[in-house]
């Protein structure tokens, strides 16, 4: 036990009051060598938050100090939560902390908050943010707007609320409308916001490859490597050398083949099998043995454990290793010798590992496979690809065969198996997407995907039963309080999940829930609520099973290219080879190390999935900012207090507001997950299905507005101004419609239902031509060919000159206003009108209806001031002094 270590054991178990740190050193009796390093552990430990200290120089335990410490997580809102880093109590919930009390801290920061107990059962925990010990937002990534001495920077994330001040001196080139990366200089305090300088220019919102670039340097993403790990993948070898070869199984004379994506470039999996004589399976899983390249704590090392895993963006991936090693030598490319790690098994007919080997070997990969080339030969039998795999089909068949053996065994225990459907964005050569592509599982998919588990089962069952070291992949079961929300749910169909005695539920539990709606109307959103419902599964140093596959122990072992946990879980595989167990210096040394290992691979996959979702959000909403205007159905996938979302059959997903919603009001029912109408009874129910129409696209939001078509207030000639940041739409050329409408694209017909073809249309680039600049006649003056002074025509009052402009001024910054006087009279006059005006928050208020007759007066005034602008100007004479010229007469 080292010396901090010792402090906090004192602190939790001696200590019964806080304590200045000489009553601190004298109590735990340090010797003097301690004593040196006594002030030092004692500093680490207030920064880390593990102990406070107060006014008074006094030393305690957050907990005992009615403090929590954790990480603060920010709303668009302007409040927060505080995720404690330690809860004592499970029951223990978040921490609620109001915008008046964040005392300057901001998303992300680490905090001390004093917390008052829940006034509620059921509610959070109240807090106000004392003290930030971590800052998490270093740079920032918005769009500048400068004036003539200062500018600022607005965050693209919503969570941050406030924006940056950037002195005229740190502009560096950024110009209004620059997507910059700003790095604060001060952090803000009570009386005014951080301040920054502009350390990088992404380019100009909505130019190509600016808004993924911005989401790179939000979440600190970067292609690019350090000089030192350049250098160490430039220095490794290209092939294999025999050498290496030595102490490895040789399974070179296998057809061992690998089964990826048609781009796929990182291939670090392949698979044999074949039926043994008594009707049982031989599997031998490959990896490639990437920790042999990948020296523990080399340069190649601590970039790979920094980064955590690699990130599948929209239009790119940004890679955990280098490619020379992602894409070469740790790759298992077809036709050449690679080192791996293998799992070889003995599966019985029922599908249990009845004998394994884990041991090192080198294979040569008899064959590249597709998904899509196997669901050819297996599915389809689609010739030539059914004939040119001849020679390995038997052994395909065999997997299949294999697969149906371990997924049945999974169905008995009680595995659950989510069927969402994910949604793939396929995009053009400059970055704007063209299509939305719902990938759903194929047979190809699921063979590989059951070897890999097995194989990630048995390895994570060897370790645990050595009572070594090891790094777990862990599901835990989902909390009571989300249980109870399912049940929720789930009794507005008549369902219900019995917990047990303890509070405990069975996996096959939530199984065969999903199995009584499988193809019901309800079953998407079942299926999708009960998923939201599981824990996150996350990295962890001990054995706690896997809640959602049923399984008493499972690792990560099948992807050491992409993810460090699972290069990891190869190198201590690789430490008990020689003996059997990991040196007892080495064990404790390890048992220090992984927790920290599994908890920042956590965070980093979390950082890599917001990413990933952000990227695909921002192009499903630039995909169907071209149909603002159309019709879609759609199923009702959430229900709130503000309003219902609607998700389509493309898999995008929109809000339709309540104050939409135009023919009752509106009352959310939360336990019948339902929007009822109080006159009508009108109601609207999870799963149910609607027809909406699509009248905002926010791309800068992320965020789509729908309403309701037969309840719902729209003007189809105002949602043209209904389209923030993303391309304008367009009209389509003549010949691109006719040969949009040849290929089934762009149809005007479409079903109830429109299917995912129906909305693929190709996008256009121009946007709206810009309105001619008016030429202005600097230092004219209203007089005539003489000089006299000339009457203005129509000319405001002296005392209302200013008043105008502050109007001219309002109207010019907030936009065309869709009320008119004809409208402000009748409402003085008191007299009633037939149409319905709803105030919206959050929707561009250019979709509602505008008054009867204002669109006819409106065409009418801007016909007369046409007219006026065309009409010949009279070109005064030039005045008789300057009549001959204006040069000297030097």
């Amino acid at each position: 036990m080292d010396l901090k270590e010792r402090i906090l054991a004192y602190m939790h178990e001696k200590a019964y009051r806080p304590l200045l740190a000489e009553d601190l050193a004298e109590g735990m009796q340090l010797t003097p060598e301690e004593l040196v390093e006594f002030s030092a552990a004692l500093e680490e430990l207030e920064k880390e938050g593990a102990i406070i200290k107060n006014r008074s120089d006094l030393y305690g335990i957050p907990s005992r100090m009615h403090l929590v410490v954790g990480r603060l997580s920010m709303t668009a809102k302007g409040f927060g939560f505080i995720i404690p880093d330690v809860r004592d109590f499970e029951e223990e919930t978040d921490v609620f902390v109001p915008g008046a009390d964040l005392n300057t801290a901001m998303h992300g920061d680490r905090v001390v908050a004093r917390v008052t107990p829940s006034a509620e059962e059921g509610r959070s925990r109240e807090g106000e943010i004392i003290r930030i010990l971590e800052r998490a937002n270093e740079k920032i990534v918005g769009t500048f707007e400068s004036s003539k001495t200062f500018g600022f920077v607005t965050p693209d994330n919503t969570k941050l609320s406030q924006d940056v001040f950037v002195p005229k001196k740190a502009f560096h080139g950024a110009k209004t409308g620059s997507k910059v990366v700003v790095e604060i200089t001060k952090w803000p305090d009570r009386r005014r916001n951080a301040e920054g300088k502009v350390i990088e220019v992404l380019g100009k919102v909505g130019d190509p490859g600016v808004d993924v670039l911005s989401v790179m340097r939000q979440y600190d993403l970067s292609e690019t490597f350090p000089e030192d790990v350049q250098a160490a993948a430039s220095a490794m070898e290209q092939e294999p050398s025999p050498e290496e070869y030595r102490g490895r199984r040789d399974r070179r004379d296998l057809p061992i083949v690998t089964v990826d994506g048609e781009d796929s470039k990182d291939l670090d999996d392949g698979v044999f099998a074949r039926r043994n004589p008594d009707g049982s399976f031989f599997l031998g899983v490959y990896i490639a043995d990437v920790s042999w390249y990948v020296r523990e704590n080399q340069p190649l090392d601590r970039e790979a454990r920094e980064r955590g895993t690699s990130v599948y963006l929209v239009d790119r991936v940004i890679p955990m290793l280098p490619k020379k090693l992602s894409n070469g030598i740790c790759s298992l490319n077809a036709g050449v010798d690679r080192l791996s790690m293998a799992c070889e098994m003995q599966i019985s007919p029922e599908g249990e590992v009845t004998s394994y080997e884990i041991v090192p070997t080198v294979i040569y990969v008899y064959r590249r496979l597709t998904y899509n080339i196997v669901n050819k030969v297996l599915v389809d039998k689609e010739e030539p690809f059914y004939s040119d795999n001849q020679d390995i089909r038997e052994m395909l068949m065999t997997l299949e065969d294999l697969r149906n053996v371990l997924k049945a065994k999974r169905h008995r225990r009680g595995s659950i198996d989510f069927d969402v459907p994910e949604v793939k964005v396929k995009l053009d050569e400059k970055g704007h997407p063209v299509a939305l592509i719902k990938r759903e599982g194929s047979l190809a998919e699921s063979i590989i995907e059951e070897c890999m588990l097995i194989a990630n089962e048995t390895v994570a069952r060897h370790m645990d039963t050595k009572h070594q070291p090891f790094m777990y992949r862990v599901h835990e079961q989902p909390s009571d309080e989300k249980i109870e929300r399912l049940n929720n749910l789930l009794g507005a169909f008549g369902l219900f999940i019995h917990p047990s005695e303890t509070g405990d539920i069975k996996p096959m539990d939530v199984q065969q829930v999903l199995e009584k709606v499988k193809g019901r109307p309800e079953e998407r959103i079942i299926s999708t609520v009960a998923l939201r419902s599981m824990q996150q599964a996350r990295y962890s140093d001990m054995s706690l099973g896997h809640f959602g596959l049923a399984a008493r122990y499972y690792t990560h072992f099948t992807s050491p290219i992409r993810r460090y946990p699972d290069l990891i879980v190869h190198r201590l595989l690789r430490e008990t080879f020689a003996t059997g167990t990991i040196p007892a210096e080495r064990q404790a040394k390890l048992r220090t190390m992984l927790p920290e290992i599994a908890d920042h691979a956590s965070e980093r996959e979390r950082v890599a999935i917001e990413a990933e979702r952000e990227t695909t959000d921002m192009k499903k909403i630039e995909y169907m900012a071209q149909f603002v205007g159309e019709e879609f159905s759609g199923i009702i996938s959430g229900v709130t207090a503000f309003g219902i979302f609607v998700e389509l059959d493309n898999g995008v997903e929109g809000l339709v507001h309540v104050s939409t919603m135009v023919n009752d009001y509106y009352e959310y029912r939360e336990e019948q997950f339902a929007m009822v109408g109080e006159r009508t009874n009108k109601a609207y129910r999870l799963s149910d299905e609607v027809e909406v129409l699509l009248v905002r696209a926010n791309v800068e939001e992320r965020n789509l507005d729908f309403v309701l078509k037969d309840n719902g207030a729209y003007d189809p000639l105002a949602m043209k101004n209904a389209v923030r940041g993303g391309r304008s739409k367009g009209a389509k050329p003549a010949k691109d419609r006719d040969a949009a409408s040849a290929n089934g694209k762009g149809s005007s017909k479409r079903p109830p239902r429109r299917p995912l073809d129906d909305i693929i249309a190709n996008l256009s680039d121009t946007g709206d031509e810009k309105a001619p600049k008016k030429k202005r006649s600097h230092g004219k003056k209203n007089r005539g060919a003489s000089g006299e002074k000339l009457p203005k025509a129509d000319a405001p009052a002296r005392g209302h000159s200013r008043r105008g402009r502050e109007e001219h001024r309002e109207h010019k910054n907030r936009g065309e206003r869709t009320g008119n006087r004809q409208e402000r009279r009748d409402r003085e006059n008191g007299r009633d009108r037939d149409y319905h005006r709803v105030t919206v928050t959050g929707l561009n208020s250019a979709v509602w209806p505008d008054p009867p007759g204002y669109h006819e007066h409106r065409q009418h005034e801007e016909a007369k001031q046409e007219k006026v602008k065309t009409a010949p100007k009279h070109r005064p004479r030039p005045h008789r002094k300057t009549e001959g010229g204006t040069a000297s007469n030097k």
